[in-house]
Protein backbone atom coordinates (compact mmCIF):
# COMPACT_ATOMS: atom_id res chain seq x y z
CA UNK A 1 0.00 0.00 0.00
CA UNK A 2 1.26 3.47 -0.88
CA UNK A 3 1.45 5.88 2.03
CA UNK A 4 1.66 9.45 0.71
CA UNK A 5 3.27 12.18 2.76
CA UNK A 6 1.19 15.32 2.30
CA UNK A 7 3.10 17.76 4.51
CA UNK A 8 4.04 18.07 8.17
CA UNK A 9 1.33 16.44 10.27
CA UNK A 10 -0.65 18.84 12.44
CA UNK A 11 -3.19 17.24 14.81
CA UNK A 12 -6.79 18.38 14.37
CA UNK A 13 -7.03 19.66 17.97
CA UNK A 14 -6.91 23.05 19.63
CA UNK A 15 -4.30 24.25 22.13
CA UNK A 16 -6.15 22.48 24.95
CA UNK A 17 -6.17 19.17 23.12
CA UNK A 18 -9.85 19.30 22.20
CA UNK A 19 -10.95 18.06 18.80
CA UNK A 20 -11.72 20.80 16.28
CA UNK A 21 -13.20 18.40 13.73
CA UNK A 22 -16.98 18.52 13.31
CA UNK A 23 -19.07 15.55 12.28
CA UNK A 24 -20.69 16.17 8.91
CA UNK A 25 -23.75 14.42 7.55
CA UNK A 26 -24.45 16.11 4.20
CA UNK A 27 -21.46 16.88 1.97
CA UNK A 28 -21.32 18.53 -1.45
CA UNK A 29 -18.24 18.11 -3.65
CA UNK A 30 -17.96 20.49 -6.61
CA UNK A 31 -15.78 19.20 -9.44
CA UNK A 32 -16.72 19.84 -13.07
CA UNK A 33 -13.91 18.32 -15.08
CA UNK A 34 -12.77 15.63 -17.46
CA UNK A 35 -12.68 11.88 -16.83
CA UNK A 36 -9.18 11.87 -15.40
CA UNK A 37 -9.93 14.85 -13.16
CA UNK A 38 -12.91 13.06 -11.60
CA UNK A 39 -11.03 9.80 -11.13
CA UNK A 40 -8.25 11.70 -9.39
CA UNK A 41 -10.91 12.83 -6.94
CA UNK A 42 -12.00 9.30 -5.97
CA UNK A 43 -9.45 8.95 -3.13
CA UNK A 44 -11.00 12.08 -1.57
CA UNK A 45 -14.46 10.49 -1.76
CA UNK A 46 -13.14 7.29 -0.23
CA UNK A 47 -11.47 9.12 2.66
CA UNK A 48 -14.58 11.22 3.35
CA UNK A 49 -16.77 8.11 3.31
CA UNK A 50 -14.46 6.40 5.75
CA UNK A 51 -14.20 9.38 8.11
CA UNK A 52 -17.89 10.36 7.98
CA UNK A 53 -19.46 6.96 7.47
CA UNK A 54 -23.05 8.16 7.90
CA UNK A 55 -22.74 11.19 5.63
CA UNK A 56 -24.49 11.63 2.31
CA UNK A 57 -21.94 12.69 -0.32
CA UNK A 58 -23.22 14.52 -3.40
CA UNK A 59 -21.10 15.32 -6.45
CA UNK A 60 -21.67 18.31 -8.69
CA UNK A 61 -20.05 17.48 -12.04
CA UNK A 62 -19.98 19.09 -15.45
CA UNK A 63 -21.56 16.53 -17.78
CA UNK A 64 -23.68 13.36 -17.89
CA UNK A 65 -20.58 11.57 -19.23
CA UNK A 66 -18.52 12.14 -16.10
CA UNK A 67 -21.57 11.60 -13.88
CA UNK A 68 -21.71 8.04 -15.24
CA UNK A 69 -18.38 7.31 -13.55
CA UNK A 70 -20.20 7.30 -10.20
CA UNK A 71 -23.36 5.43 -11.18
CA UNK A 72 -22.37 2.45 -8.98
CA UNK A 73 -20.07 4.16 -6.50
CA UNK A 74 -21.07 3.05 -2.98
CA UNK A 75 -19.76 6.25 -1.41
CA UNK A 76 -21.77 8.65 -3.59
CA UNK A 77 -25.35 9.41 -2.57
CA UNK A 78 -26.25 11.57 -5.56
CA UNK A 79 -24.66 13.07 -8.67
CA UNK A 80 -25.88 16.44 -9.96
CA UNK A 81 -24.93 17.67 -13.42
CA UNK A 82 -24.16 21.35 -13.93
CA UNK A 83 -24.31 21.75 -17.70
CA UNK A 84 -23.13 25.33 -18.09
CA UNK A 85 -23.26 25.38 -21.92
CA UNK A 86 -26.50 23.43 -22.25
CA UNK A 87 -29.25 22.88 -19.69
CA UNK A 88 -27.96 25.54 -17.30
CA UNK A 89 -26.82 28.14 -19.83
CA UNK A 90 -29.71 30.46 -18.97
CA UNK A 91 -29.96 32.49 -15.79
CA UNK A 92 -33.36 30.99 -15.01
CA UNK A 93 -31.98 27.45 -15.14
CA UNK A 94 -29.00 28.47 -13.04
CA UNK A 95 -31.28 29.94 -10.37
CA UNK A 96 -33.36 26.77 -10.37
CA UNK A 97 -30.27 24.66 -9.74
CA UNK A 98 -29.17 27.07 -7.01
CA UNK A 99 -32.54 26.67 -5.31
CA UNK A 100 -32.14 22.90 -5.42
CA UNK A 101 -28.75 23.12 -3.73
CA UNK A 102 -30.04 25.52 -1.10
CA UNK A 103 -32.91 23.21 -0.21
CA UNK A 104 -30.47 20.32 0.27
CA UNK A 105 -29.00 21.96 3.41
CA UNK A 106 -25.41 20.83 3.03
CA UNK A 107 -23.19 21.21 6.08
CA UNK A 108 -19.86 20.88 4.22
CA UNK A 109 -18.84 21.96 0.73
CA UNK A 110 -15.57 21.10 -0.98
CA UNK A 111 -15.02 23.31 -4.03
CA UNK A 112 -12.44 21.90 -6.43
CA UNK A 113 -13.19 24.49 -9.14
CA UNK A 114 -12.68 27.80 -7.38
CA UNK A 115 -12.10 29.89 -10.54
CA UNK A 116 -15.63 29.40 -11.90
CA UNK A 117 -17.89 32.28 -10.81
CA UNK A 118 -21.10 30.46 -11.69
CA UNK A 119 -20.09 27.62 -9.39
CA UNK A 120 -19.52 30.09 -6.57
CA UNK A 121 -22.98 31.48 -7.24
CA UNK A 122 -24.29 27.94 -6.72
CA UNK A 123 -22.07 27.15 -3.75
CA UNK A 124 -23.03 30.28 -1.84
CA UNK A 125 -26.61 29.04 -1.78
CA UNK A 126 -25.56 26.49 0.84
CA UNK A 127 -24.10 29.01 3.30
CA UNK A 128 -23.71 29.15 6.22
CA UNK A 129 -21.99 25.79 6.04
CA UNK A 130 -18.27 25.10 6.11
CA UNK A 131 -16.47 25.48 2.77
CA UNK A 132 -13.07 23.98 1.93
CA UNK A 133 -11.34 25.21 -1.23
CA UNK A 134 -8.90 23.27 -3.39
CA UNK A 135 -5.65 25.08 -4.17
CA UNK A 136 -3.79 23.77 -7.19
CA UNK A 137 -0.11 23.96 -6.40
CA UNK A 138 2.10 25.96 -8.74
CA UNK A 139 5.34 25.74 -6.81
CA UNK A 140 5.65 22.07 -5.80
CA UNK A 141 6.03 18.91 -7.84
CA UNK A 142 3.13 16.88 -6.52
CA UNK A 143 0.70 14.47 -8.16
CA UNK A 144 -2.85 15.74 -8.70
CA UNK A 145 -4.23 13.00 -6.44
CA UNK A 146 -2.09 14.17 -3.53
CA UNK A 147 -2.96 17.79 -4.26
CA UNK A 148 -6.67 16.93 -4.09
CA UNK A 149 -6.23 14.99 -0.86
CA UNK A 150 -4.59 17.97 0.80
CA UNK A 151 -7.97 19.71 0.68
CA UNK A 152 -9.44 17.36 3.29
CA UNK A 153 -6.51 17.60 5.69
CA UNK A 154 -8.24 20.25 7.86
CA UNK A 155 -10.91 17.61 8.58
CA UNK A 156 -8.38 15.53 10.47
CA UNK A 157 -8.12 13.01 7.63
CA UNK A 158 -4.75 11.35 7.12
CA UNK A 159 -4.87 9.50 3.76
CA UNK A 160 -3.22 6.10 3.76
CA UNK A 161 -3.46 5.26 0.07
CA UNK A 162 -4.10 6.99 -3.25
CA UNK A 163 -5.49 4.30 -5.54
CA UNK A 164 -8.30 5.33 -7.88
CA UNK A 165 -11.79 3.83 -7.81
CA UNK A 166 -14.12 2.87 -10.65
CA UNK A 167 -17.10 0.67 -9.80
CA UNK A 168 -18.68 -1.40 -12.57
CA UNK A 169 -22.04 -3.14 -12.75
CA UNK A 170 -22.55 -6.84 -13.55
CA UNK A 171 -24.06 -5.71 -16.87
CA UNK A 172 -20.85 -3.88 -17.75
CA UNK A 173 -18.78 -6.96 -16.91
CA UNK A 174 -21.10 -9.17 -18.94
CA UNK A 175 -20.82 -6.82 -21.92
CA UNK A 176 -17.02 -7.07 -21.86
CA UNK A 177 -17.18 -10.86 -21.66
CA UNK A 178 -19.44 -11.05 -24.71
CA UNK A 179 -17.54 -8.52 -26.83
CA UNK A 180 -14.06 -9.86 -26.23
CA UNK A 181 -13.69 -13.46 -27.29
CA UNK A 182 -11.42 -15.80 -25.36
CA UNK A 183 -7.83 -15.34 -26.48
CA UNK A 184 -5.01 -17.75 -25.71
CA UNK A 185 -2.42 -14.99 -25.48
CA UNK A 186 -2.33 -11.62 -23.74
CA UNK A 187 -4.84 -8.92 -24.55
CA UNK A 188 -3.54 -5.41 -25.18
CA UNK A 189 -5.79 -2.35 -25.28
CA UNK A 190 -4.74 0.66 -27.32
CA UNK A 191 -6.24 4.11 -26.80
CA UNK A 192 -4.96 6.37 -29.61
CA UNK A 193 -7.02 9.49 -28.85
CA UNK A 194 -7.02 12.38 -26.40
CA UNK A 195 -8.99 15.56 -25.82
CA UNK A 196 -6.08 17.47 -27.33
CA UNK A 197 -4.38 15.66 -30.18
CA UNK A 198 -0.95 17.04 -29.35
CA UNK A 199 -1.01 14.23 -26.77
CA UNK A 200 -1.51 11.56 -29.45
CA UNK A 201 1.01 9.07 -30.80
CA UNK A 202 0.69 8.47 -34.54
CA UNK A 203 -1.81 5.84 -35.79
CA UNK A 204 0.92 4.41 -38.03
CA UNK A 205 3.06 3.58 -35.02
CA UNK A 206 0.11 2.13 -33.16
CA UNK A 207 -0.50 -0.11 -36.18
CA UNK A 208 3.14 -1.20 -36.31
CA UNK A 209 3.13 -1.88 -32.57
CA UNK A 210 -0.08 -3.92 -32.81
CA UNK A 211 1.32 -6.12 -35.57
CA UNK A 212 4.54 -6.69 -33.64
CA UNK A 213 2.69 -7.57 -30.44
CA UNK A 214 0.57 -10.02 -32.41
CA UNK A 215 3.49 -11.60 -34.30
CA UNK A 216 6.08 -11.75 -31.49
CA UNK A 217 3.92 -12.21 -28.40
CA UNK A 218 0.74 -13.77 -29.75
CA UNK A 219 -1.22 -10.85 -28.36
CA UNK A 220 -4.73 -9.82 -29.23
CA UNK A 221 -5.31 -6.09 -29.74
CA UNK A 222 -8.37 -4.06 -28.74
CA UNK A 223 -8.70 -0.45 -29.91
CA UNK A 224 -10.73 1.78 -27.60
CA UNK A 225 -11.72 5.43 -27.41
CA UNK A 226 -14.42 7.98 -28.00
CA UNK A 227 -16.78 8.45 -30.94
CA UNK A 228 -14.94 11.55 -32.20
CA UNK A 229 -11.69 9.56 -32.41
CA UNK A 230 -12.90 6.94 -34.86
CA UNK A 231 -10.68 8.34 -37.61
CA UNK A 232 -7.67 7.30 -35.52
CA UNK A 233 -9.03 3.77 -35.12
CA UNK A 234 -9.74 3.52 -38.84
CA UNK A 235 -6.18 4.61 -39.64
CA UNK A 236 -4.73 2.01 -37.26
CA UNK A 237 -6.85 -0.78 -38.74
CA UNK A 238 -5.90 0.27 -42.28
CA UNK A 239 -2.21 0.07 -41.41
CA UNK A 240 -2.32 -3.35 -39.70
CA UNK A 241 -1.60 -6.74 -41.19
CA UNK A 242 -3.69 -8.43 -38.52
CA UNK A 243 -7.27 -7.68 -37.53
CA UNK A 244 -7.84 -6.01 -34.13
CA UNK A 245 -11.06 -5.74 -32.17
CA UNK A 246 -12.07 -2.17 -32.95
CA UNK A 247 -14.36 -0.85 -30.20
CA UNK A 248 -13.52 2.81 -30.72
CA UNK A 249 -16.71 4.81 -30.25
CA UNK A 250 -18.80 1.68 -29.58
CA UNK A 251 -18.90 1.60 -25.77
CA UNK A 252 -20.21 3.79 -23.01
CA UNK A 253 -17.84 4.83 -20.25
CA UNK A 254 -18.44 1.96 -17.83
CA UNK A 255 -18.44 -0.61 -20.61
CA UNK A 256 -15.04 0.76 -21.56
CA UNK A 257 -13.94 0.32 -17.96
CA UNK A 258 -15.01 -3.32 -18.08
CA UNK A 259 -13.12 -3.84 -21.34
CA UNK A 260 -9.96 -2.33 -19.83
CA UNK A 261 -10.33 -4.54 -16.77
CA UNK A 262 -10.20 -7.64 -18.98
CA UNK A 263 -7.04 -6.49 -20.76
CA UNK A 264 -3.50 -7.25 -19.61
CA UNK A 265 -2.02 -3.88 -20.57
CA UNK A 266 -3.23 -0.53 -21.92
CA UNK A 267 -1.10 1.62 -24.23
CA UNK A 268 -2.32 5.21 -24.11
CA UNK A 269 -1.43 8.86 -24.02
CA UNK A 270 -2.30 11.17 -21.14
CA UNK A 271 -6.08 10.95 -21.23
CA UNK A 272 -9.15 9.60 -19.41
CA UNK A 273 -8.91 5.88 -20.34
CA UNK A 274 -5.35 5.85 -18.96
CA UNK A 275 -6.71 6.66 -15.50
CA UNK A 276 -9.68 4.33 -15.97
CA UNK A 277 -7.25 1.47 -16.55
CA UNK A 278 -5.35 2.21 -13.35
CA UNK A 279 -8.66 2.40 -11.47
CA UNK A 280 -9.67 -1.12 -12.56
CA UNK A 281 -6.21 -2.56 -11.89
CA UNK A 282 -4.83 -2.79 -15.43
CA UNK A 283 -1.19 -1.69 -15.85
CA UNK A 284 -0.51 0.95 -18.46
CA UNK A 285 2.24 2.05 -20.79
CA UNK A 286 1.71 5.81 -20.74
CA UNK A 287 3.05 7.79 -23.70
CA UNK A 288 3.86 11.28 -22.46
CA UNK A 289 5.11 14.04 -24.68
CA UNK A 290 5.92 17.32 -23.00
CA UNK A 291 3.45 17.20 -20.08
CA UNK A 292 4.85 16.26 -16.67
CA UNK A 293 3.79 12.73 -15.61
CA UNK A 294 4.70 13.69 -12.05
CA UNK A 295 1.40 15.62 -12.04
CA UNK A 296 -0.94 13.41 -14.08
CA UNK A 297 0.87 10.12 -14.61
CA UNK A 298 -0.76 6.75 -13.86
CA UNK A 299 -1.30 6.04 -10.17
CA UNK A 300 -0.14 2.79 -8.63
CA UNK A 301 2.57 0.24 -9.20
CA UNK A 302 3.73 -1.57 -12.30
CA UNK A 303 3.05 1.09 -14.90
CA UNK A 304 5.53 2.44 -17.44
CA UNK A 305 5.85 6.04 -18.52
CA UNK A 306 7.73 6.77 -21.74
CA UNK A 307 8.90 10.37 -22.10
CA UNK A 308 11.90 11.92 -23.82
CA UNK A 309 13.10 14.44 -21.28
CA UNK A 310 16.23 15.21 -23.25
CA UNK A 311 14.28 17.44 -25.64
CA UNK A 312 14.70 21.17 -25.14
CA UNK A 313 10.94 21.83 -25.28
CA UNK A 314 10.17 19.41 -22.44
CA UNK A 315 8.37 20.12 -20.15
CA UNK A 316 5.61 22.14 -21.80
CA UNK A 317 1.93 22.72 -20.98
CA UNK A 318 1.00 24.59 -24.15
CA UNK A 319 -2.27 23.72 -25.89
CA UNK A 320 -0.57 23.93 -29.29
CA UNK A 321 2.83 22.67 -30.39
CA UNK A 322 5.09 25.51 -31.52
CA UNK A 323 8.21 23.43 -31.89
CA UNK A 324 10.05 23.73 -35.18
CA UNK A 325 9.70 19.96 -35.50
CA UNK A 326 5.98 19.46 -34.88
CA UNK A 327 5.19 17.08 -32.00
CA UNK A 328 8.80 16.00 -31.74
CA UNK A 329 8.16 14.89 -28.15
CA UNK A 330 5.64 12.29 -29.36
CA UNK A 331 7.49 11.37 -32.54
CA UNK A 332 10.60 10.52 -30.53
CA UNK A 333 8.72 7.65 -28.87
CA UNK A 334 9.64 4.57 -30.89
CA UNK A 335 7.65 1.41 -31.51
CA UNK A 336 10.56 -0.59 -30.14
CA UNK A 337 10.57 1.03 -26.71
CA UNK A 338 6.80 0.77 -26.36
CA UNK A 339 6.95 -2.89 -27.36
CA UNK A 340 9.59 -3.61 -24.71
CA UNK A 341 7.60 -1.74 -22.09
CA UNK A 342 4.52 -3.89 -22.83
CA UNK A 343 6.61 -7.06 -22.91
CA UNK A 344 8.19 -6.34 -19.56
CA UNK A 345 4.83 -5.71 -17.91
CA UNK A 346 3.54 -9.01 -19.31
CA UNK A 347 6.60 -10.82 -18.03
CA UNK A 348 6.12 -9.34 -14.58
CA UNK A 349 2.44 -10.25 -14.52
CA UNK A 350 3.34 -13.86 -15.35
CA UNK A 351 0.72 -14.02 -18.05
CA UNK A 352 -0.47 -17.36 -19.42
CA UNK A 353 1.74 -17.02 -22.48
CA UNK A 354 5.50 -17.40 -22.36
CA UNK A 355 7.90 -15.51 -24.57
CA UNK A 356 10.32 -18.00 -26.08
CA UNK A 357 13.97 -17.80 -25.10
CA UNK A 358 14.85 -16.87 -28.66
CA UNK A 359 12.42 -13.95 -28.76
CA UNK A 360 13.02 -12.51 -25.34
CA UNK A 361 14.95 -13.46 -22.21
CA UNK A 362 15.54 -11.68 -18.96
CA UNK A 363 19.02 -10.88 -20.25
CA UNK A 364 17.55 -9.23 -23.34
CA UNK A 365 15.44 -7.00 -21.13
CA UNK A 366 18.53 -5.95 -19.21
CA UNK A 367 20.57 -5.37 -22.36
CA UNK A 368 17.95 -3.35 -24.20
CA UNK A 369 19.80 -0.05 -23.90
CA UNK A 370 17.12 2.05 -25.57
CA UNK A 371 14.48 0.72 -23.19
CA UNK A 372 16.65 1.37 -20.13
CA UNK A 373 17.46 4.92 -21.20
CA UNK A 374 14.08 6.08 -22.42
CA UNK A 375 11.51 4.17 -20.36
CA UNK A 376 10.76 4.82 -16.73
CA UNK A 377 9.23 2.24 -14.43
CA UNK A 378 6.38 4.27 -12.98
CA UNK A 379 5.44 3.73 -9.38
CA UNK A 380 4.85 6.87 -7.31
CA UNK A 381 7.54 7.01 -4.63
CA UNK A 382 8.15 9.19 -1.64
CA UNK A 383 10.11 11.83 -3.51
CA UNK A 384 7.15 12.39 -5.82
CA UNK A 385 4.40 12.06 -3.25
CA UNK A 386 5.91 14.24 -0.60
CA UNK A 387 5.97 17.25 -2.92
Amino acid sequence: MITPVLYSEVPAVDLKGRSIVTEYSNILIIKPGAIGDLLHLTPVIRMLSRRFSNAKITLLVGSPLTAALFAHHPGVYETIVFDKTGTHSTFRALVSLRRRLKESHYDLILNFQRSNLKLWFLALAALTCRVLIYHKTRTRKVHAVINHLETVYPLGIQPDDMHLDLFLSPADEEYATKVIEAHSGPLIAMNPGASNRIKCWSPQRFAELADRLSADLGAGVVIVGAQNERDLGDAICAGMQTAPVNLLGKTDLLQLGAILKRCDVLVSGDTGPLHMATAVGTPAVALFGAIDPGRTGPVGEGHRVIRHEELGCVPCNAKRCRNRRYLECMEMISVDEVFWAVAQILEERKSAFRISHKQCTNESFANNTQFDLMTKIWSPTSDVLSG
